[in-house]
C-alpha cells in the first residue's frame, strides 16, 4: 500500500469536490485544485445565541473559511437556527459545521439548519463502556447492522438538503466494538471511519469528508497514512477529501509544535484539503498558525526536481526507529543505538548560552557542530562509506528541500546497507528566506559555520518554529535521525529550547511536564485557558509526568488515555479525576480540584518538590 506516488516529489493528492453551502455566496469547495480550507471552533455556550454570532464574526475576520459549533443536545442543535438566521442577517455566510457526540438525535435536528453535520463513529451509535468482549462474525455483523439503522437517517436527510458530513473518528474515542477487534489503533480509526463511509456510499451520499485525530503527533500521521492508502485500495471513486488536525494540541509553543509536526508532515506529503490547529487559546489565534504553516509548505517541499527513487526507508505505517549503532559525539555523549536523541548547536549558539547552563539543566547543548566527526553528503550524487560508524549528515547547499534530501539520504544509506546515525538540520540554505545564506569568501563571515560558509538568516521567531517543527518533525516521525541542529531560529537560547521542544512534541525525549489539553468549546464545563495556567503553575517542574485537561467527557477517558492523569469536567463546577483512563475521583469542587490533582500525583509517587530558585541579589 502507499499513501503517495513519491515520497522525494510533491504532489498534492487528487480529490473528489465538495461542495459545503453555496460558493457563489460564502460557501466554499474543498478538495479538488482548490486551496487548503482554514477552519476552527467556537468556544462559547451554543445556547447563547448573540456570543455565538460575535466569535463566528470574529473568526471569519481574521480567515477562518469554516466555523464549528458544538451541538451537544437537541436543545443545543435547535438554537443553531436562530445563529445561522442572525449570521445570515448580518451578510456572514460562513458555513457552519454542528459537532456531533452520542446524540443521533441532535444530528437531525442540526442538519436542518447548517452546512456539515461531523459525526464521530466512535460514539454515533456507541456508548463508551470499555468493556471488553469477543465479538463472533455473526454477532459483528448483527452489529454493523444496528449502525447502519442509526446512521442511514442523517445520511438521507444529508443527501435531501444538501448538507455536507464530516466522519471524524479520534484516537482514544473508538467504540469498545472496534476497541476488541482493533485495538485503539490507526487501523481500528480506518476501519471505524470506513464503516459510517460504506453506510453513505450504499445510499449513494458522496457529499462527505474524512478526519483522524489524535493528540500524539506519530499517531495521527500513521492514522492519515494509512486512511488514504486504504481509501486507494478500496478504489479510485474513493478519493474524498481529508480534513487534518492534531487534537488537544494544548497552547503556546508547544502546541503550535504539535499541530506543525502533525499537520505539516501530512500536507508536505500532499495530503490535506481543510485544517485546524486545535489551541487551548482564544480561537482567532488558531487561524493565524493555520495561514503561517500553509506559506511554509511550497518552501518546505520539493515540486521542481523529480528523482527517479520511488522507495520509501521506512514502513510509513508503523512506526520504527531506524536502526543505528550507538558512537561517540564527544567525550560525555553518545548518539545511535537506544541513546536519546541528542541536541547539536553550532559554535556561535554554544557560546551565547554555556555561560548561562547550570549542572542540574535539562536543557543544554550536547554536542557543538563545528567539533564534530561529520562526514557531509550529497545525496543526490553517489558516494561510497566505509563504516556504519561514521556520522553523517546531509551537505549545505544541496538543491532539494531539507525533508526531500534527509529522506534520500536514509534511502541512499539503506541501498549501501549502511546504518550509520544521521544528524539532522531544519535547512540547508539552499533557497532565500529558509534561515541561511552564502557567505562570501571575503566577508567577514560573523557566525558563519566554519565548514559550511552559510550565515544565519533571522526568521520572525514564530516561522522559525513552524519551520524547524514541520522539518525535524516530519523526519522523526518516519524513524529517521539520532541527532538533531535547529538553526534557523536566531536566538540561541530560543533555538536550543526549540530542539528540545521539538524532541518533547515528537515522543522522542521528555525533558519537562507534558500537557494535554483540549480547546474550549460549548461543552466545556470551567475556563480551559484559566485552569491549564494553573495547573501548570503547580505541575509544570515534574519532568516525565503527562497530565490531561479535558473540558467535559467527550474529550475525557479515552481521548487522554496517554496520560498519566487527568482532569476532566465532570459537571458544572465539578472535576473528576483519573489516573491513566480509569477515574479515581469524582464530583470535586473545582476551587480543590487542582490540589486534590497533586494529591493523586504524590499518592502514585509521580511528585517532587519544586526546586527552591535562589533569590537575585
Amino acid at each position: 500500500m502507499r499513501y503517495c506516488e513519491t515520497p522525494f516529489f510533491y504532489q498534492r493528492r487528487q480529490t473528489r469536490e465538495i461542495v459545503i453551502g453555496d460558493p457563489a455566496n460564502g460557501g466554499v469547495i474543498i478538495g479538488g485544485n482548490h486551496p487548503v480550507v482554514k477552519q476552527s471552533m467556537l468556544t462559547c455556550d451554543t445556547m447563547d445565541t448573540a456570543l455565538s454570532v460575535k466569535q463566528t464574526l470574529e473568526l471569519v475576520a481574521v480567515g477562518c473559511q469554516i466555523v464549528r459549533i458544538t451541538a451537544p443536545t437537541v436543545k443545543d442543535a435547535a438554537n443553531l437556527e436562530n445563529i445561522v438566521r442572525e449570521l445570515r442577517a448580518q451578510g456572514c455566510n460562513v458555513p457552519i459545521v454542528a459537532d456531533i457526540h452520542f446524540k443521533p438525535d441532535a444530528a437531525m435536528e442540526a442538519v436542518k439548519w447548517v452546512e456539515v453535520v461531523r459525526v464521530n463513529p466512535g460514539n454515533y451509535a456507541d456508548s463508551k463502556k470499555f468493556a471488553i468482549k469477543e465479538y463472533n462474525d455473526e454477532q459483528y455483523a448483527a452489529e454493523l447492522k444496528r449502525i447502519e439503522e442509526k446512521f442511514t437517517p442523517l445520511v438521507l436527510a444529508a443527501k435531501k438538503l444538501k448538507r455536507c458530513l464530516r466522519i471524524g473518528t479520534n484516537h482514544g474515542s473508538l467504540s469498545d466494538r472496534i476497541m476488541n477487534r482493533f485495538g485503539d489503533t490507526p487501523l481500528g480509526m480506518v476501519e471505524s471511519a470506513l464503516e459510517f463511509a460504506h453506510i453513505a456510499r450504499k445510499n449513494d451520499f458522496h457529499n462527505f469528508k474524512f478526519s483522524m485525530k489524535s493528540s500524539n503527533p506519530k499517531v495521527m500521521i500513521e492514522c492519515y497514512r494509512l486512511l488514504v492508502a486504504r481509501l486507494e485500495k478500496e478504489g479510485a471513486d474513493w478519493n474524498y477529501p481529508i480534513h487534518l488536525g492534531v487534537t488537544e494540541a494544548g497552547e503556546g509553543e508547544d502546541g503550535r509544535i504539535k499541530s506543525a509536526i502533525g499537520i505539516g508532515s501530512l500536507l508536505c506529503d500532499g495530503l490535506g484539503d481543510t485544517i485546524r490547529v486545535s489551541l487551548t487559546e482564544d480561537s482567532p489565534r488558531e487561524i493565524e498558525v493555520c495561514t503561517d504553516l500553509l506559506a511554509q509548505i511550497p518552501l518546505l517541499t520539493n515540486s521542481k526536481i523529480k528523482l527517479a527513487e520511488k522507495d520509501f526507508s521506512y514502513d510509513p505505517f508503523h512506526f520504527e526507529k531506524r536502526e543505528t549503532p550507538e558512537i561517540e559525539l564527544n567525550e560525555n555523549t553518545k548518539c545511535g543505538g537506544e541513546q536519546l536523541i541528542r541536541v547539536v548547536v553550532t559554535r556561535a549558539t554554544f557560546d551565547k548560552v554555556a555561560p548561562k547552563i547550570r549542572p542540574k539543566d535539562d536543557v543544554k547543548p550536547e554536542a557543538v557542530y563545528e567539533d564534530l566527526n561529520i562526514f557531509e553528503i550529497d545525496p543526490t550524487q553517489n558516494f561510497e562509506i566505509n563504516c556504519d560508524t561514521q556520522l553523517v549528515t546531509v551537505k549545505d547547499g544541496v538543491n532539494l528541500p531539507a525533508i526531500t534530501a534527509f529522506r534520500l539520504l536514509a534511502l541512499k544509506l539503506k541501498q549501501l546497507g549502511r546504518h550509520n546515525p544521521i544528524l539532522l538540520k531544519d535547512c540547508l540554505g539552499f533557497e532565500s528566506g529558509t534561515g541561511f545564506q552564502p557567505v562570501s569568501p571575503d566577508s567577514s563571515n560573523a557566525g558563519a559555520s566554519q565548514s559550511t560558509g552559510w550565515k544565519p538568516v533571522p526568521l520572525e521567531p514564530k516561522i522559525a518554529l513552524l519551520r524547524a517543527s514541520v522539518v525535524i518533525g516530519t523526519l522523526l516521525a518516519d524513524g529517521i535521525g539520532d541527532a538533531i541542529l535547529v538553526r534557523g531560529e536566531a536566538g540561541g537560547g530560543q533555538s536550543l529550547r526549540l530542539a528540545y521542544n521539538i524532541l518533547q512534541a515528537a515522543g522522542c525525549r521528555s525533558f519537562k511536564t507534558d500537557y494535554v489539553a483540549c480547546p474550549s468549546c460549548g461543552r466545556t464545563l470551567f475556563n480551559l485557558q484559566t485552569v491549564t495556567a494553573r495547573i501548570k503553575a503547580r505541575t509544570e517542574h515534574l519532568k516525565g509526568v503527562k497530565i490531561a485537561i479535558m473540558g467535559c467527557i467527550v474529550n475525557g477517558p479515552g481521548e487522554m488515555a496517554d496520560a498519566d492523569f487527568g482532569y476532566v469536567g465532570g459537571a458544572p463546577n465539578k472535576i473528576n479525576l483519573y489516573v491513566g483512563k480509569t477515574p479515581i475521583k469524582f464530583n470535586i469542587p473545582e476551587a480543590e480540584a487542582v490540589e486534590r490533582l497533586v494529591d493523586l500525583i504524590k499518592e502514585h509517587n509521580k511528585w517532587v518538590e519544586p526546586e527552591v530558585k535562589e533569590a537575585v541579589a
